[in-house]
């Protein structure tokens, strides 16, 4: 049985427990960040809109105005950090009929409210002005420039990687099942996922030591930590429910989008949102930062944590309401559909602060919209707790900031050829529809990647028009020589999800 101890565990690997880690990497504190999954941003993060939002949708005096403005702000200084893929597009919220314009006054008035600034209202020529493609007989628009847009997994790996550079601790495919508290400290039992192999685990381990990064893959069934934070998402009920705070009720809301053809870039500018409903932000048409557009969400409550398929009836729903928007929208466009849920619970606000069972068990749960954009300032807002607890958070006197990723994509062309004469693996393109390099993909498998799912998202390969239908016997081909196992062990997302069969001879 191996044994760990550690200052904070973080129980749960999307964009709030990986904001989180990062946050605290700049302290003198030992740190791990625990997933069941087989790798981070696999739950709720991987689904999400990617919207950084501005703060106006928000009641005025809760945690999620107050985190969403702050958070709002940091994005650019962190993408810049980082080298994750943000865009500062704007949004607009339009309104279909005149009897429509006073709430969006009401909404520019919340949003004022929050801190938000820029916000004006505009009529319709202005508005399509803006936003050509848009129905020519919307009524008006809120505009908000603090809106922007993030590839949310993206986000979640460009956190995690530079928290593990910085020291942290990540620990993957390992679910926790039992938490004690004694004597000044938690006793964390956990159980590794069964699926992957000693011989996989142990080639990752090598890959990611050279890396820099402290990722562990074998399994780790016990922890002492001094304190813990809950941001496992749909589960953070469950997790707070074993130190015996029933206080959290996770209720998932599914939401279906659908990926329509880059060939689209530049269809609209904005984020355009429709007037909020009680239960959402609505079905927007989202801009990606890779130039698809994004339709959707729904909102469906669901007793499920597990229903991530997509339905005919919700396709139809989202398009039939975007065309009210967009009438120059085609279906022929579409190339993919996913599912996400989200983690909404039973308290109208973010969950960010000390259990009542424990002052140093705390709680970052019911992270729904804005949740992502709010991530960053909610780390902040945790590491205060985790003071008021006791935590003596010394500053570090290194911390780098920076991380660095290779695009072939967005490099000139002598960059390319200098990047290409140096390491000929730059020079094969793997994934024609998004143009990405065999380098890319061995660089993605060192940083974390041990699944066709992990390498699709640290790089985009297989979300082109084809859907990984040229690249996909490539990628797990990579995947095999840089892991170390043979191509039928090789997997989608992990156990239960194999891509081949077996041999033919």
């Amino acid at each position: 049985m191996a044994h760990k101890e550690t200052d904070v565990l973080i129980i749960g690997g999307g964009v709030t427990g990986t904001a989180l880690a990062r946050e605290l990497s700049r302290y003198e504190v030992s740190v791990m960040l625990m997933e069941k999954e087989v790798d981070l941003a696999f739950g709720t993060s991987k689904a999400n809109s990617g919207i950084v939002h501005s703060g106006i949708h928000d009641r005025p005096g809760t945690l999620k105005a107050r985190l969403c403005v702050e958070g709002n702000r940091m994005y650019p200084q962190m993408a810049q950090e980082l080298d994750f893929l943000y865009q500062n597009n704007g949004a607009v919220v339009v309104a279909r009929q005149e009897d429509e314009i006073p709430a969006l006054k009401r909404l520019m008035e919340q949003g004022q409210q929050n801190g938000v600034t820029g916000v004006r209202l505009i009529g319709r020529g202005e508005l399509l002005a803006l936003e050509p493609h848009l129905a020519p007989d919307l009524a008006a628009a809120l505009v908000m420039p603090s809106g922007g847009i993030v590839i949310p997994f993206d986000l979640v790996y460009a956190l995690a990687e530079n928290a593990a550079a910085n020291g942290v601790e990540i620990v993957l495919g390992t679910q926790v099942t039992d938490i004690q508290e004694e004597d000044g400290a938690f006793t964390v039992q956990a159980t590794h996922i069964a699926g992957r192999t000693p011989r996989a685990a142990q080639a990752a381990q090598t890959i990611q030591a050279a890396q820099t990064a402290q990722t562990t893959v074998l399994p780790v069934e016990t922890v002492r930590a001094r304190y813990i934070v809950n941001a496992a998402g749909l589960h953070a009920g469950t997790v707070a429910s074993m130190i015996g705070d029933d206080s959290i009720s996770i209720h998932p809301r599914k939401g279906e989008e659908y990926l329509l053809d880059r060939r689209l870039a530049g269809f609209v500018r904005h984020t355009v949102f429709p007037l909020p409903t009680p239960v959402s932000k609505g079905i927007l048409i989202i801009p990606t930062v890779e130039g698809n557009i994004m339709l959707g969400p729904t909102a469906c409550a669901t007793d499920s944590f597990d229903d991530y398929g997509t339905t005919a009836v919700g396709w139809r729903e989202v398009f039939d309401y975007v065309r009210q928007l967009a009438p120059e929208l085609k279906a022929s466009d579409l190339i993919t559909a996913f599912a996400g849920l989200r983690a909404a619970s039973n308290h109208e606000d973010f969950i960010i602060g000390p259990s009542a069972v424990s002052q140093r068990f705390i709680h970052a749960a019911g992270m729904e919209s804005p949740g992502l954009t709010a991530a960053p300032a909610a780390a902040r807002l945790v590491c205060e707790h985790l003071q008021e607890a006791g935590l003596d958070l010394k500053p570090k006197k290194v911390f780098d900031p920076i991380r660095r990723v290779i695009r072939i994509r967005d490099l000139s062309a002598s960059e390319q050829a200098q990047l290409m004469q140096q390491d000929a693996a730059y020079s094969k393109i793997v994934c024609r529809c998004e143009y990405v390099s065999e380098g890319e993909i061995r660089d993605a498998i060192r940083r974390g990647a041990t699944t066709l799912d992990g390498v699709k998202l640290r790089t985009r390969s297989g979300m082109g028009r084809c859907q990984g239908g040229f690249c996909t016997p490539k990628i797990i081909g990579i995947l095999s020589r840089e892991l170390g196992l043979p191509p039928e062990k090789i997997t989608k997302r992990g156990p239960g999800s194999p891509l081949l069969a077996g041999r033919l001879r």
